[in-house]
């Protein structure tokens, strides 16, 4: 990867305070958010939405029973280099196109003059889908840790923590649209106060994760104590009933969930200084030390495990809650949960306010372009750049959603399991259409992946292709009614919306200005004004 000072591409070097930049113009965009945000906002949009402590000990329970420690570990080590390359090959055509809408524009963009816009349009669906799962499941997570302390204290509640009852689902329910709400306020708040949430991300992922690794092993030494090396190295374990082979691979579905999210970066790309250099800066370098971070932590964990037995008996919402308890007794584990609660509301999507940040800047973008229900209203922003409404939307339909907990838990289950399917399925696609469309057409931005380019497309496009066959696929065999996967039913009817919206809605309401955008990428840039008038959506979306 390179970092140009200087370049053919140069219309990054426009993006400051106020006045759109070359790309924006050439799509026909009014800079009409604040451009306040330089390289550490952008940098912790990403990092605190990996959030890799948060992550790592969410998913660690769904790893370790598929394939057991060995399987952990080396799908962990596969993950962080291939994802690594592929953020390193989403980073330049971020580099090339710095816009809010990101991963659908660059899907568009990828899929060149003749099938971009469809492309477009079924992306853009993916990825709203998506990351609006994600708010939803991160409110739960967050419920799911705080309820886990009655059970450290032996309190009980209505339903008894027992997912088939109905008033333990209330109480879910209630709790996580009352995190919803207080994430959905802090994303009112003006740009400069809200830089604080950037600001605490940081200082809880620091604590967080030293916290782990200094008083994690220290209460695990005087308690049970460690697990063999023996153990974390070769310790294979089948608890989803699938073949030998198969069951090893499904610990992709724990460990891919970890490292993906990295284009959140993306999605503030328009409040973003200098963003054709600084977001794309953020993506790979988000995904890098987060994977860096990652593995370590990982066989940590292993290390500290108590045995597999215990650990699958433990019926609390969220079993770290009971292994804190273990090692470091009632009060260690409260500080530690009271931490990961906080993580989990200010930070991971796989967490809640940065995640509604990335999310409705996303959503802005799409609707901007008059692709969704609603899209005049949606893509308004307020008086102090920001869009206002769109936080909104991304609460209502989160919150939405949230409500089918309340007649099954499985059905929320089924629902937010998809979120990381359509996210994946763009991380293949971009690559993919960026070898049969546009090959070579965004190299020479100012991030750049120079020769390996290519093959990095080619790894990335391999790799989330292979990723997407684990997500569709059931976790538990055989397969029944009740534990079939429905991720792939949900992405269909997904995709088809995306389908049915790109023939419906008409294409002078969608930019469709793609030999512009690549006269810029490919250096063809001759100072001139945009050769096709700003489209309707163009227009100031100030209220």
């Amino acid at each position: 990867m390179t970092n140009k000072a200087s370049s053919t591409d140069t219309y990054g070097d426009e993006e400051q305070l106020a006045g759109p930049s070359l790309v924006q113009a050439r799509f026909g965009y009014k800079q009409v958010l604040h451009r306040t945000w330089a390289q550490f906002e952008s940098f912790m949009a990403s990092f605190g939405a990996l959030y890799v402590v948060g992550g790592a000990r969410i998913l660690f329970s769904y790893g370790i029973y598929s394939g057991g420690p060995a399987a952990l570990w080396s799908s962990m080590l596969i993950t962080v280099v291939l994802m690594t390359i592929t953020a390193a090959s989403l980073a330049e055509i971020c580099s090339s196109i710095p816009l809010s809408g990101s991963i659908y524009i660059w899907a568009a963009e990828a899929g060149g003059p003749k099938y971009g816009r469809f492309f477009g349009f079924v992306v853009a669906f993916w990825s709203t889908t998506a990351w609006t799962s994600f708010v939803a499941s991160n409110t739960q997570a967050t419920t799911n840790f705080m309820l886990s302390e009655l059970t450290v204290f032996e309190r009980s509640i209505p339903g008894d923590f027992d997912d088939g009852d109905v008033k333990f689902r209330a109480i879910v329910w209630a709790c996580s649209e009352m995190f919803l709400l207080l994430a959905i306020l802090t994303n009112l708040m003006p740009p400069k106060r809200f830089s604080l949430i950037f600001k605490a991300s940081a200082l809880i992922i620091f604590v967080d994760f030293f916290l782990t690794i200094i008083w994690l092993p220290i209460g695990v030494s005087r308690s049970y104590g460690f697990q063999s090396a023996d153990f974390v190295f070769k310790k294979v374990y089948n608890g989803t009933g699938a073949s030998d082979g198969w069951n090893w691979v499904l610990s992709f579905l724990a460990t891919s969930g970890v490292l993906t999210g990295f284009d959140a970066a993306g999605h503030i790309a328009e409040e973003t200084i200098n963003a054709s250099l600084v977001a794309a800066r953020s993506i790979f370098w988000s995904c890098a030390v987060s994977g860096i971070l990652a593995f370590p932590l990982v066989i940590l964990f292993l290390f500290c495990s108590p045995d597999l037995d215990v650990l699958f008996a433990l019926d609390a919402p969220q079993p770290f809650v009971t292994i804190y308890t273990l090692a470091l007794g009632r009060g260690g584990q409260m500080v530690m949960t009271l931490v990961a609660i906080i993580g989990l509301f200010i930070i991971d999507p796989q967490n809640t306010s940065l995640a509604i940040t990335a999310a409705s800047r996303l959503v802005f973008a799409i609707a901007r372009d008059g692709i969704l229900p609603g899209s005049q209203w949606i893509g308004k922003v307020d008086a102090n750049g920001q869009p206002r409404n769109a936080v909104i939307f991304i609460g209502l339909v989160s919150g939405t959603l949230l409500c089918s907990i309340l007649p099954s838990a499985a059905a929320f289950t089924s629902l937010v399991s998809a979120g990381a399917v359509p996210t994946i399925a763009a991380y293949a696609l971009i690559p993919i259409l960026r070898l049969v469309f546009t090959r070579g057409a965004f190299a020479e931005a100012k991030w750049s992946n120079g020769r390996f380019s290519i093959p990095f497309c080619i790894v990335a496009a391999v790799f989330n292709t292979f990723l997407l066959t684990v997500l569709f696929s059931p976790f538990t065999f055989p397969v029944t009614a009740q534990n079939f996967n429905f991720s792939s039913v949900i992405f269909v009817a997904i995709t088809l919306m995306g389908v049915v919206s790109w023939w419906v809605v008409p294409e002078k309401n969608w930019l469709a200005r793609r030999a512009g955008v690549l006269d810029v990428v490919e250096g063809r840039d001759d100072d001139a004004s945009p050769s096709t008038p700003p489209f309707d959506g163009a227009k100031d979306h100030l209220e």
